[in-house]
């Protein structure tokens, strides 16, 4: 049988992993500023299947408004290429012997505000995941037998807290990243 203090922490961690999984996607929203983490998410047809990035090329970001990509295999240079043409960044790469160098354009006032837009999409996906948490463990609390009624009661603050704690994380990641958008 479960007990509520497990119940509790469980329902942390869920709300952790929320968090954790928006900081994971914000990295891969563009801001002014090179960071190796905007292509993670660029997938490359390679040896009959498709892969991440970073496994069939090493990406670094030697000047601010540059990537650059060294592929493991010289032969991958034109699928990275198209891959990374292909992904919904409007990057435009560029070849020279077997390095690639992605330059980061300007981004436009309207471009910022889309990525703000979604920014705050995927900060309420997360904050929706740790609501979805909170419900689960209020479902499974109220669902435990012969526990005093100032016991699920104590239980359901101590879930409304952590909720509240964690969706604060989230706010707070995204006032920063959208601070880091707008920046110019």
């Amino acid at each position: 049988m479960t007990t509520i203090p497990e119940l509790v922490a469980h329902s942390s961690d869920g709300m952790q992993k929320a968090v954790e999984n928006t900081k994971k996607e914000f990295t891969t929203i563009r801001t002014n500023k090179a960071s190796t983490s905007l292509l993670d998410l660029v997938r490359v047809e390679a040896y009959g299947s498709v892969v991440p990035l970073n496994q069939v090329g090493m990406v670094s970001a030697p000047e601010p408004r540059m990537l650059t990509v060294q592929p493991f295999d010289k032969g991958l240079v034109q699928a990275i290429e198209k891959a990374i043409r292909d992904s919904d960044l409007g990057l435009n790469p560029m070849s020279q012997g077997n390095l690639i160098r992605v330059p980061l354009p300007m981004l436009s006032q309207e471009r910022r505000k889309d990525l703000v837009k979604l920014v705050h999409k995927l900060a309420e996906e997360g904050r929706v995941a740790v609501r979805h948490a909170r419900h689960d463990a209020l479902a499974r609390i109220k669902k435990l037998e012969k526990v005093p009624e100032d016991e699920v009661t104590r239980a359901e603050k101590e879930v409304q807290k952590h909720t509240d704690e964690h969706i604060k994380l989230i706010d707070d990641l995204l006032s920063h990243k959208e601070a880091e958008i707008m920046e110019v």
